[in-house]
């Protein structure tokens, strides 16, 4: 794998920070064999990260199924991190992405594959970053999907689009270890066909020289900000909570186009706290 040997040289340095920084996280998992074939899918694409939330089989590394998909890839396997909540999975992610079956009205921005697999590239640079597949049957609920970052939609035969999650996992990974080798894959377009405007979906911090990029926010920090913006909004009674409509879902979408820094989201807070001061309401 690439990242196995040492250099001095910057751009072999980035390119294992890419390869160890990136975890793939499986949402609920319910056959053995898949958890096993994404094992083999990553390790065949020199990845190694693999985490499993909630898996329907407890151990389920050691099941024989899952070994036998691995098939090579037992360390890959053996060494998946197993935690209880999405929120667990992405903790210390600065940037996620989940692949969706389908294309969504709300939530965050979509793109394709090898366009999901650019603007990562960009990320990867700037700290940890995921990639999250859904459960086999029912995918990913719209609040996981709300917790990631952006959306990658594999563009499959619309008379038959159901892939294996393992292959899904192979495609993700494919694309992934193309921009992160450098070949020229280009940021392409979004899931849809309609041209990528300069920069969208990538937050200002990832346009500026590197010497002035800002620290981008956690995953648990964003959702701490929406939990007290959305407090904020209700003291304000702008938004209903016995009606909210997609107001959260809006603004989620508005911010994960921003690429959130650190400060930003202290920013939003505070704000978020002052109103609550203001309407003597807590937090």
């Amino acid at each position: 794998m690439e990242h196995t040997h040492h250099s001095s040289d910057p751009a072999v340095a980035e390119l294992r920070g890419g390869f160890t920084s990136t975890r793939f996280v499986l949402v609920e998992p319910s056959h053995p064999g898949n958890v096993g074939a994404a094992a083999r899918a990553l390790k065949t694409m020199g990845f190694s990260r693999l985490v499993l939330v909630s898996p329907r089989v407890p151990n389920v590394q050691n099941d024989p199924e899952a070994i036998a998909m691995a098939s090579g890839a037992d360390d890959v396997l053996a060494s998946v991190h197993i935690v209880p909540t999405l929120a667990d999975a992405l903790a210390g992610v600065h940037w996620s992405i989940a692949l969706t079956a389908r294309l969504r009205e709300y939530g965050p921005p979509q793109w394709t594959p090898r366009a999901a697999a650019a603007i990562a590239h960009e990320q990867a640079v700037h700290g940890e970053i995921a990639l999250v597949f859904g459960n086999e049957r029912t995918g990913l609920s719209n609040e996981d999907v709300e917790r990631c970052s952006a959306l990658a939609h594999i563009p499959a035969n619309p008379a038959y689009s159901s892939l294996n999650l393992a292959q899904a996992v192979q495609v993700l990974a494919y694309e992934l270890r193309t921009a992160y080798l450098g070949t020229d894959v280009g940021v392409g377009d979004p899931a849809g066909g309609a041209p990528l405007p300069p920069h969208a979906g990538v937050g200002a911090a990832q346009r500026e020289p590197a010497g002035a990029r800002a620290q981008l926010a956690a995953s648990d920090e964003i959702e701490s900000m929406f939990t007290h913006l959305e407090s904020a909004l209700v003291a304000l009674e702008f938004l209903d909570p016995a009606n909210p409509k997609k107001l959260m879902s809006r603004l989620r979408r508005l911010f994960a186009r921003s690429g959130l820094e650190r400060e930003e989201v202290n920013i939003v807070r505070g704000i978020a706290k002052h109103i609550l001061l203001k309407t003597k309401r807590t937090d």
